[in-house]
């Protein structure tokens, strides 16, 4: 039981370590004191408008500063308990501490969550398209295994995957791919930091001779929008099409125009669907696809990022990527914008990215304090 509090606490330790990276100590204290500069000031209260967000402001931060004053006390608490324990190997309140410190762990994790996703949009499901960018089957079977691993993630999370549209390639791999991710916490929220291009180094399955290959695949990730927050579309802006679907799905997918491909003719944003023997259904899901690019178009301001949403078009290739996994000479998977790397490419490529996933997320809060 010690052993068990002892490798709790050391997980708690870890997930402090990240939280004090957003909750900044001094930062609050600084921000507290100025709120209450603003609201001493007799113009603040003749006017409820102005008084009101600074008073709410001040109880999230005071609340949160609490909550720091209390997790650091009771850390120190139990490591004091634990050195005690180790010294006398009195036990009589073990079972007791443990509750305690599985009780602090999840107050630490609940409290992560709340730091990390702060846009209501993060809560909403996604979809998560893989394309193959240069390197041809190398890089239609890069994008097979960024499929696997992203698969045994959402596995691993207790994420509903489905595929809703698929191009396989010629020879092996799978040109592109679309999943639709849903029922569960913030899947947005913890995948929109890996839209871009991923690159992969590695010796070639497909070269007789063994020789190295540098492969890339892009990913885009939108966030999936609810009824009252769809754009609307003029229709006479779509260019729809139907047509036989491919893959899974049965000799009655395989023999009737169930797929729809739709395209926006004012961005050239092109969306497909296969998923379902419903031709209906699978326009309906498109739409909800070309809604999503269309929304995350408008938050990278229109033209200026539009080549964004159309990897093909900005390129996947060199000075690029955003992501490098190093399988030859030597072992490495390292993220280029917040510098979080492993050596343990397996488990990475087996669906072990929570540390990525994290690490951007701590990223882009504090490059913006």
């Amino acid at each position: 039981m010690l052993e068990r509090i002892i490798e709790v606490l050391h997980n708690i330790e870890k997930e402090q370590k990240i939280l004090w990276r957003f909750l900044d100590k001094t930062s609050i204290q600084k921000k507290l004191q100025d709120l209450e500069e603003q609201l001493k000031a007799p113009e603040t209260w003749n006017s409820p408008q102005a008084s009101i967000p600074l008073l709410k402001l001040q109880e999230v931060l005071l609340r949160k500063q609490s909550l720091i004053q209390h997790i650091d006390q009771e850390i120190s608490d139990i490591n004091v308990w634990v050195q005690y324990i180790q010294e006398t190997q009195d036990m009589e309140f073990v079972q007791e501490h443990y509750h305690n410190v599985i009780a602090l762990e999840k107050e630490i994790k609940s409290l992560r969550m709340e730091e990390f996703f702060t846009d209501e949009i993060d809560r909403h499901s996604c979809f998560l398209s893989l394309q193959a960018g240069a390197g041809g089957t190398e890089a239609q079977d890069w994008v097979a295994i960024l499929l696997r691993m992203y698969t045994r993630w959402c596995e691993a999370i207790g994420y509903k995957l489905e595929i809703v549209d698929e191009t396989m390639g010629e020879e092996a791999g799978i040109k592109s791919v679309t999943l639709a991710i849903s029922d569960g916490d913030f899947p947005y929220g913890w995948l929109k930091g890996e839209s871009g291009v991923h690159r992969l180094v590695r010796l070639s399955p497909f070269d007789t001779a063994k020789r190295r290959h540098t492969s890339f695949a892009s990913v885009l990730v939108t966030p999936v929008l609810e009824k009252l927050e769809e754009s609307v579309i003029d229709e006479k802006d779509l260019r729809i099409d139907t047509y036989r679907a491919s893959g899974a799905g049965g000799q009655h997918v395989n023999k009737t125009d169930s797929a729809v491909r739709i395209t926006h003719v004012p961005t050239g944003i092109v969306v497909q669907c296969q998923s379902d023997r419903s031709q209906h259904r699978n326009k309906a899901t498109a739409l909800k696809m070309l809604t999503s690019k269309l929304f995350a178009l408008e938050k990278k301001e229109k033209a200026e990022h539009a080549a964004a949403l159309q990897p093909e078009k900005k390129g996947i290739s060199w000075g690029q990527q955003i992501r490098s996994y190093v399988l030859h000479p030597y072992q490495m998977v390292k993220d280029l914008r917040t510098g979080e790397e492993t050596s343990d490419t397996k488990a990475v490529l087996d669906g072990q990215i929570q540390s990525f996933l994290e690490s951007y997320l701590v990223h882009q809060v504090t490059k913006n304090d």
